[in-house]
């Protein structure tokens, strides 16, 4: 900057760092959970009360469509589509996509929608799909708090945040198959490189399985 400075003021005439080859910032590999660990945290014996179901709810739905916690927490009773186990999710840019979700998720919103729900409504305008003990929309810090209280309930070491299960879900759809472009679409990247990251860390965890298996040392 200091050199472009001085050319633009007309004090050199070349800017010299233009030879320069930056070195690429590699982007960090995302964290992201074994199958046993999110089958640890989704144990309903984790989940007690009324708003232990609302809690199953939320790690279930976030688990099963990726949605970034700004996405959750925006979300309408009307967003959802429980016939189809689809739902409409406004993401960056105020993009709207459509995800599906699984039988897991589905029976936890049943039960949150059915039981838990209709007691924690203190206004019936309110249309917010998940609300706080005072009937108000949850915040991130809140939902950020629930994901690190039963990743301790369920003793998982590992640093845990809503992110983690979006990286999940993603690394999952990806070692079972799941076609890249179906990929972005459900997580809502705008580009492809992103969704590729997740293809790195699938071939990570096959290298990691194979060398931990392999029995010719």
């Amino acid at each position: 900057m200091f050199y472009r400075f001085l050319l633009m003021e007309g004090l050199i005439k070349e800017d010299i760092t233009s030879l320069i080859e930056f070195p690429r910032v590699s982007k960090k590999l995302p964290h992201a959970l074994s199958l046993r660990e999110i089958n640890l945290l989704l144990d309903k014996a984790n989940f007690k009360g009324k708003l232990g179901l609302r809690d199953q709810a939320i790690l279930e739905l976030l688990y099963a469509t990726g949605m970034r916690v700004s996405e959750l927490i925006y979300l309408k009773i009307n967003d959802l589509n429980m016939e189809n186990r689809m739902l409409k999710c406004l993401g960056k840019g105020s993009k709207e996509r459509i995800i599906p979700f699984g039988d897991k998720a589905y029976q936890s919103l049943n039960l949150y929608l059915d039981k838990v729900r209709p007691k924690l409504v203190k206004n019936s305008d309110e249309n917010t799909l998940f609300l706080n003990s005072r009937g108000g929309r949850l915040s991130r810090q809140g939902v950020f708090y629930l994901v690190k209280l039963y990743a301790q309930k369920a003793k998982i070491e590992k640093k845990i945040t809503p992110h983690t299960l979006r990286h999940t879900l993603a690394t999952h759809l990806i070692e079972n198959g799941a076609d890249l472009r179906s990929v972005q679409e459900m997580l809502g990247h705008s580009d492809i490189s992103t969704t590729q990251i997740y293809t790195h860390v699938s071939r990570k965890w096959i290298s990691e399985e194979y060398y931990r298996a392999f029995p010719r040392t």
